[in-house]
């Protein structure tokens, strides 16, 4: 039998998709057997499946592979509930721009046995929606359904164009069970005519304003969030740090790291509030979704400032706009390539006194630095702060690790600690859907094995108590435990949620949630959970973990849990912070 089951899945290995993270149900019995025949007749090219007992783990694991690979994955839910499922996980990949693609099966649309895959079972009615694709739509970049097998593959085809052009970011395709039965004829495409679409490039009179622009500035300063997504757009930004002496960087650290932090020009992690977003002259927006926040901070009114993005208008955010003297709809790699030739050809670079601003930096660098130093040398009482637990993480883990970051009211902290330099050493969701780090630090792990268990670049995760609570660890460690994907994760157990209280004295700054305790505000998560417990029993004891609650315990857990990850087995640990 071929059917248009089986033509998906091999749709989607001619495309070059290696993993399929589902969770299925009973609009899926062709899925089944197609799974079943190709596993068995085509083992070396049939897509890798990995199991995920909960729909948000395995959007986050596509998520965290395509992030370090840049090739999408799949995800297969079941219909309406499934897509629901998928929750937080959907906006996490819209915002953060990555591309995956969602296949859910629908509701039978016959019920008197007319077709092979017709209604069987009670729940056929009660999933049967009127519009499933709603549910994601606004999320999604591309949904469409799948009405024959017959185009299966140009369908898939279609939906990962979307996807792989920027921006990037999920595709939601479905079908009903009578057309994923339907016995068709075997076919093929030519892969070669379903690229994305190509990256644009700045128009010649923008590439000679914005340059012009940073030739005449005194206090220039870039403000990006994920244009690291491509590490040659990080060498790009490093190069006009490079030859154009006085530019700042100021990474917000939107999905990955887009400077290198010991570099002189870098101004570290900052989240819309600098005080040199207020004293620049020129500013340069580039892939950045939230450059400044007007309420809190704002740039020099006389600043020029100009605005390069995949997507400069923000389409899905109702309420975007920033008073740029020019916006531009580019590529940030060829863009900032090619304002650097201009750059770099200018006569006007000799009258810039150089040495004068370097000096600046530098200084304005080591003091900085010094802080960093400041803020994690080990407290007299004991206690481990965030500042110390990242920085001894760095100076224990191999140097070339991978770290994803989902620390929340802690992020500016341990980034800062982490001084990350080389592109793709942290990521980020890219967006607020918390509980992402787990599924993402699996899909990770598995793109950099790149197919042999343990072999690629240590992962390990920095996460809130709260953030971890979200992942569904429980689906998370099981996982983890049985396809072997060893992961280190850090939890900073502060106790309870703060964030909520930290918006609250933005706009309340002597209320009562100001002075009210953790208990009264309903944040608090006192008694503590066990953590490293729940993990160890998700995987039936086959995940290390421990608790630290002063500095001599945490000196100890964290050797162990970093070799026991480098041995082939996920540890937690929970680390009590002040």
């Amino acid at each position: 039998m071929y059917t248009a089951s089986f033509a998906f899945f091999e749709a989607l290995w001619e495309a070059g998709i290696s993993h399929c993270f589902v969770n299925l149900g009973s609009d899926h019995p062709s899925i089944l057997e197609a799974m079943v025949k190709g596993q068995r007749e085509t083992p070396d090219r049939f897509p890798k499946i990995i199991t995920c007992p909960n729909e948000m783990v395995a959007l986050s694991a596509a998520h965290g592979f395509a992030q370090v690979t840049g090739k999408p994955q799949c995800v297969i839910v079941h219909v309406d509930v499934g897509t629901q499922g998928l929750g937080a996980a959907v906006h996490n990949a819209s915002c953060g721009r990555v591309p995956v693609l969602i296949f859910a099966g629908l509701s039978p649309f016959t019920q008197e046995g007319e077709m092979r895959g017709s209604r069987t079972e009670f729940i056929h009615y009660i999933q049967d929606v009127p519009d499933q694709r709603a549910i994601v739509a606004q999320y999604c970049r591309y949904t469409a359904e799948i009405k024959t097998g017959k185009n299966i593959k140009q369908m898939v085809n279609r939906a990962l164009s979307f996807a792989m052009s920027d921006p990037k970011g999920p595709v939601y395709l479905t079908a009903a069970r009578e057309v994923l039965e339907e016995d068709i004829e075997p076919y093929h495409l030519n892969q070669s005519v379903w690229d994305p679409v190509s990256p644009a490039a700045l128009p010649e009179d923008a590439v000679e304003t914005i340059a012009e622009a940073f030739l005449a500035a005194k206090e220039p300063l870039v403000l990006t969030g994920y244009a690291g997504r491509n590490h040659e757009a990080t060498r790009e930004l490093v190069k006009l740090a490079d030859g154009l002496p006085g530019v700042r960087v100021l990474d917000t650290l939107g999905s990955d790291m887009c400077f290198p932090s010991n570099h002189i020009s870098s101004l570290g992690l900052g989240y819309g509030v600098h005080e040199r977003i207020r004293t620049a002259d020129m500013i340069l927006v580039i892939d950045c979704d939230v450059p400044w926040i007007p309420t809190q901070c704002k740039p020099s009114p006389t600043a020029k400032i100009y605005h390069i993005d995949i997507d400069p208008l923000k389409q899905q955010m109702p309420v975007f706009y920033i008073d740029a003297h020019a916006r531009y709809r580019a590529d940030a790699f060829t863009a900032l390539r090619q304002i650097n030739a201009r750059i770099s050809a200018s006569p006007k670079l000799q009258h810039i006194d150089a040495a004068s601003r370097l000096k600046t930096l530098e200084a304005e660098h080591k003091k900085r630095m010094d802080e960093f130093v400041e803020l994690a040398k080990p407290r007299e009482d004991g206690m481990v702060s965030a500042a110390y637990v990242t920085k001894r993480m760095r100076e224990i883990m191999p140097k070339d690790a991978v770290v994803l970051l989902e620390a929340v009211t802690q992020t500016v902290a341990v980034a800062n600690q982490l001084q990350s330099v080389e592109p793709g050493s942290i990521i980020g969701s890219g967006a607020g859907g918390l509980g992402w780090f787990g599924g993402a630090a699996i899909g990770a792990k598995l793109g950099l094995d790149n197919g042999k268990n343990n072999s690629g670049k240590f992962v390990a995760a920095v996460v809130g108590d709260g953030t971890f609570l979200f992942a569904v660890p429980a689906s998370v460690y099981w996982i983890s435990r049985r396809y072997n994907i060893p992961f280190l994760t850090i939890v900073l157990n502060n106790d309870g949620w703060h964030a909520p209280l930290r918006s609250a004295k933005l706009v309340h700054p002597d209320g009562y949630a100001a002075h009210a305790t953790n208990e009264e505000l309903n944040i608090s998560f006192r008694p503590s959970p066990d953590y490293a417990g729940i993990a160890k029993a998700a995987a039936g004891g086959q995940v290390w973990g421990g608790t630290a609650h002063n500095i001599e315990e945490m000196e100890k857990l964290l050797v162990e849990a970093i070799e026991t990850v480098k041995g082939g087995m996920s540890a937690v640990l929970d680390v009590h912070i002040v």
